[in-house]
């Protein structure tokens, strides 16, 4: 491959909307950079999939970690290059019950994942992108940031602020030509979402929803759903009263807890 190949760097590629990023990226010509917790689950697929290791250097990180994930984003740049696109996916859905004293190390661990996690996966690249005049970052956020959910406030909480973190960080980056790409996935069917207990309208497989991604953040969109119908459902749960929230949310099954 390439070494002018276009290069894409993206967490949480052990599974999910992750690995059917990376799927779709290899697929367009790109070069690969994966992040994961689970580095020989990433190598064992790259493997079955017959990807080459010189088109996909994978690296052992938790974004939790501000100090690991930093510096395999240096690592990535001394050896690969700098990436035209940076994906930061990683993130964790856990239900949590205020209540319980033991939740709140998991609301920790949200929003050291999807908010903090978020911030040092791009650190690295930022001043590089800027000083070259062009790159792509993209935060993975959800349509449950649009509004907080029974049982599901860490989760929703710490995707309402990666809407808002990246749309911070989008004005910050326009002056240099650097694009800064929201997308906030409805229902995909990941093992993130196998486990909950309620209806999911408009559920999308990886692979689908990664090909569609790929088009937006390619044509350099502000800020998608996907699927297209919960962007609806979102402006919807927007507008409405809180009273008339309330009750169409009352008795809703929630999230799953990690101590059940």
């Amino acid at each position: 491959m390439s070494e002018n190949s276009p290069l894409a760097f993206i967490t949480g590629a052990s599974s999910g909307i992750g690995q059917a990023l990376a799927a779709r990226y290899h697929a367009a010509g790109f070069r690969l950079a994966l992040v994961a917790r689970r580095a020989d689950a990433v190598a064992q697929w790259a493997a079955a999939n017959g990807i080459a290791p010189a088109r996909c250097a994978i690296y052992a990180a938790d974004v939790r970690d501000v100090a690991a994930i930093g510096a395999v984003g240096r690592k990535c740049i001394e050896q690969h290059g700098l990436p035209d696109v940076v994906i930061a996916n990683a993130g964790i859905s856990v239900g949590v019950d205020t209540g319980d004293a033991a939740d709140l190390e998991v609301i920790r661990a949200t929003y050291e994942t999807n908010n903090l996690g978020m911030a040092a996966t791009f650190q690295p690249f930022v001043r590089p992108m800027c000083a070259r005049g062009n790159g792509t970052l993209v935060g993975i956020a959800s349509v449950a940031g649009t509004r907080g959910l029974p049982g599901h406030a860490a989760y929703s909480s710490s995707k309402a602020a990666a809407i808002v973190y990246c749309e911070s960080l989008r004005g910050e980056m326009r002056p240099f030509g650097v694009k800064v790409v929201t997308i906030a996935p409805g229902y995909i069917d990941t093992p993130l979402t196998r486990g909950n207990r309620y209806a999911m309208p408009f559920l999308m497989s990886a692979a689908d929803f990664a090909a569609r991604a790929f088009r937006v953040i390619e044509a350099g969109r502000s800020l998608r759903f996907i699927p297209w119908q919960m962007g609806w459902v979102a402006r919807l749960l927007k507008i409405l009263p809180n009273t008339l929230y309330d009750r169409l949310l009352a008795g809703r099954p929630r999230k799953q807890r990690q101590s059940k």
